[in-house]
């Protein structure tokens, strides 16, 4: 049984210890990638796999379309506080994209 690289997700979640050491609540969010971690009791199979593929195209196609959004904004208002809003904004809609794609193809249970 190989490895389910899905689970290495979790390691992510010890980004959120930074916002105790610089007091910036923000960084809080990153202990949300400890919820990866479940997926280390998890078999890996080619139906995972590709379920994780198509989650993670669609988070990409996501994350495409709310970067040339961010794009075309920032250049409008040329403002750097908006810039680092959508920078947030589009890496946790990317994260809940493929995390909610994800949990639907599994449960779906067929790929095409």
């Amino acid at each position: 049984m190989n490895r389910n690289k899905l689970s290495l997700l979790a390691i992510l979640g010890l980004v959120g210890l930074l916002g105790i050491f610089t007091n910036n609540p923000g960084m809080y969010g990153f202990f949300g990638f400890f919820g990866f971690a479940a997926f280390s009791a998890v078999k890996n199979d080619e139906m995972m796999e590709k379920n994780a593929a198509r989650a993670g195209l669609n988070a990409f196609v996501v994350c495409i379309v709310g970067l040339v959004a961010a794009l075309v904004s920032v250049s409008i208002v040329q403002s750097m506080l908006i810039a680092t809003a959508f920078i947030a904004g589009i890496f946790a809609i990317g994260i809940l994209t493929f995390t909610i794609s994800f949990v639907l193809y599994e449960k779906k249970g067929d790929v095409q």
